[in-house]
């Protein structure tokens, strides 16, 4: 069950559109404030977030900043603002969609699906320029080929993403993997991490897996 953060300070555009989303399966949180909307955050996790521009308190123009900077949460504005500058500088802020008043509850609940869907997407895959990790089925494409991967290629491929462009030691690596930096499992790595290099090299992806000074490796473009 997704959950929707709702806020705004008409409280019949609040009721309306909480008792909609509720009908739809979606547990709804409300804020009628920036202070209340950031204290709700602070203490619930939130799927997405449906933000008035107009608050009593602040703009919520520079309230999209300031959550984009700490949050990965879809805004979805919905105000009466609606003129072309309006919407365009909504976007700007950071906002995913913007919807403006009055509106259609059936279209306000369709965007809403649209987005949740698009963020779940989002979170499933890693990609790095032609790689692509898929973190449900745990699977790893090149340009959309299969790299068939074993469980553990896969671990190490997706924290090297994960951190690409940046060192990741060997005995952290190891650790994260085997659960233990030993002589024996550095070995492994070595040997894993040759197999990896082969299969990106193969398939000329412009990747590299660089061994570092000192122990370590780095995921980067070339």
């Amino acid at each position: 069950m997704s959950t929707v953060l709702l806020v705004e300070d008409n409280p019949h555009i609040l009721r309306i559109n909480g008792e909609m989303l509720s009908m739809r399966g979606y547990e709804v949180l409300k804020a009628t404030t920036a202070a209340q909307c950031l204290e709700v955050l602070q203490w619930n996790p939130v799927d997405l977030i449906v933000l008035d521009v107009m608050l009593p308190d602040a703009n919520g123009l520079e309230l999209c900043r300031k959550l984009k900077e700490h949050y990965h949460i879809p805004i979805l504005f919905l105000t009466a603002l609606g003129d072309n500058e309006d919407i365009i500088e909504g976007l700007r802020a950071g906002g995913d969609d913007y919807l403006v008043k009055p509106y259609d509850l059936e279209v306000l609940a369709a965007r809403i699906e649209a987005r949740l869907r698009s963020s779940a997407e989002s979170r499933r895959y890693v990609c790095y320029g032609c790689l692509k990790l898929d973190t449900l089925s745990l699977c790893g494409y090149v340009y959309g080929k299969d790299m068939r991967l074993t469980q553990k290629e896969y671990s190490v491929l997706l924290l090297l993403m994960q951190n690409a462009g940046k060192a990741v030691s060997s005995a952290e690596i190891t650790r994260e993997i085997w659960g233990a930096d030993t002589e024996s499992n550095n070995r492994a790595l070595w040997t894993m991490i040759s197999r990896l290099r082969k299969k990106l090299e193969s398939d000329c992806t412009r990747l590299e897996i660089s061994a570092q000074r000192g122990g370590g490796y780095i995921l980067e473009q070339i």
